[in-house]
């Protein structure tokens, strides 16, 4: 178990801004030495006496010698990030004057933070819990509305009040059982059966929520895979031309200009689609080249989420059907079809031809129509549950694992209640069910557990 009193006392450093040319960069300190390390940096003002959470202009020297003209921010603990003193220096962007700043806060006592070691000191000093800690990791490599939404939620404390809600109803009730096993000899009982048992049946539905909603949470920080495929000259690259609105792929009339696979990053909704173009594939081929390619783009929709199958709607051939009927059938694999250069065909015709087949999306690549009722197509097929509602999502591997402990932990609970298990049992299990709680918010963790999720975070952060 973690101490979260000791081995902390010493003052940090680091920049906390992007490295490179900038405007400004900001170089953050803390710890006990903070204060006094900066009176020795800033002589325009002792810092050791102004109000906390105030600015402060002046020259940054080191040992006489002016460095730069800078703005030091002062927050005191415990109410700063960290939970202790710190100090924000806001200099100009100059790599060379950012290491100056850097080198005199060490000179003067300070050492260089590890990675996340700013947080890891806010949740060492109750600031915020694990999962808050690892949601400012996620606001930090968020990429999209959803993912930013659903990282601040948690930063705020969404899944965290959950978790605190569940595990104080959990400790009422585990405190009453225990107290029955210390009068047991008097045969009384405290804890009211019908209502535990109505709570662990809650607990169940709250937790089975949560992780229903990991598969979408999966998808808002990971984003979907979209592999693009079909024969050659079917359109493959046009269309990843036409959804990025740039020629990101070489386009033309020869067969099998496309040799090897391109990735490309498209938002649609919030939503990051990873799509891949792929080289023509063609059932038989004796370009040594071409059949690796060929191989690649088998291999890539196979472990693509979502195939996006293109044909020119007047050439389908034996390949179409063979990758259609056995490929993606039979993988149970997602897929939408797509007729392309359906700009050249009377509609009824289209729906004639292909009445067949699951619903088809009818495009012309090329001139950009039928685009935007694909991309929606994409969106529903790939994913399910509201992004902008106000719900809690799960996008931690962690959290749901420790989520699916719990979870059982409920299960086999609920089970010895109605198996009338003796009291001494059931508060085992109770310990057991807060102990998996208690490991996800990290008020019972280890220093491998923290050491693995500080590591993750930027330097500086």
């Amino acid at each position: 178990m973690l101490n979260k009193l000791s081995g902390w006392n010493d003052t940090i450093v680091a920049l906390s801004t992007p490295p490179g040319i900038g405007a400004i960069a900001v170089i953050r300190m803390s710890g006990t030495a903070s204060m006094d390390i900066i009176s020795k940096l800033f002589p325009a003002t002792d810092l050791r006496n102004v109000p906390a959470n105030t600015l402060h202009l002046g020259i940054f020297a080191n040992e006489g010698e002016s460095i730069d003209e800078v703005v030091v921010g002062v927050f005191r603990a415990p109410r700063s990030y960290t939970g202790e003193d710190i100090i924000e220096i806001s200099c100009h962007g100059s790599p060379f004057i950012q290491q100056q700043v850097l080198q005199a806060c060490i000179a003067k006592g300070a050492r260089l933070a590890r990675p996340g070691e700013f947080t890891q000191r806010a949740f060492i000093n109750g600031k915020l819990d694990l999962t808050q800690a690892e949601a400012v990791a996620d606001l930090i490599n968020s990429n999209t509305t959803a993912s930013q939404k659903t990282a601040l939620q948690n930063v705020r404390g969404g899944f965290s009040t959950i978790l605190k809600k569940l595990r104080e109803d959990l400790v009422s009730f585990s405190a009453l059982i225990e107290l029955e096993l210390d009068f047991s000899e008097e045969d009384v009982e405290f804890a009211d059966r019908t209502q535990f048992i109505a709570l662990i049946r809650s607990a169940k539905q709250i937790t089975a929520g949560l992780l229903s909603s990991f598969q979408l949470g999966n998808v808002i920080k990971n984003g979907i895979s979209v592999a693009i495929i079909g024969k050659p000259n079917a359109g493959k690259s046009t269309l990843l031309n036409t959804l990025l609105n740039e020629n990101r792929a070489i386009v033309s009339d020869i067969a099998g200009t496309t040799r090897d696979t391109i990735e490309e990053l498209l938002n649609i909704n919030g939503v990051i689609f990873r799509l891949i173009d792929t080289a023509g594939i063609r059932l038989h081929t004796n370009d040594e080249i071409e059949a690796i390619g060929v191989k690649r783009s088998l291999e890539k929709m196979r472990a693509a989420d979502i195939v996006l199958y293109i044909f020119d709607w007047k050439e389908m051939e034996a390949v179409d059907l063979t990758i259609i009927t056995t490929d993606l059938d039979d993988a149970s694999k997602k897929y939408i079809l797509i007729a392309n250069k359906s700009d050249q065909a009377e509609p009824l015709l289209l729906k004639t031809k292909f009445s067949n087949f699951q619903q088809v999306e009818y495009i012309a690549a090329k001139q950009g129509q039928g685009i935007e009722s694909l991309k929606s197509r994409l969106f529903s097929e790939t994913v399910s549950g509201p992004l902008a509602s106000e719900d809690i999502v799960i996008t931690n591997a962690r959290h749901h694992g420790g989520l699916q402990q719990i979870h059982a932990s409920l299960l086999q609970i609920e089970e010895s209640m109605e198996n009338n298990i003796p009291g001494d049992l059931l508060a085992l299990e109770l310990r057991h069910c807060l102990q998996f709680i208690s490991e996800i918010t990290g008020d019972v963790t280890s220093d491998t557990v923290l050491d693995y999720v500080f590591s993750k975070f930027c330097i500086g952060k």
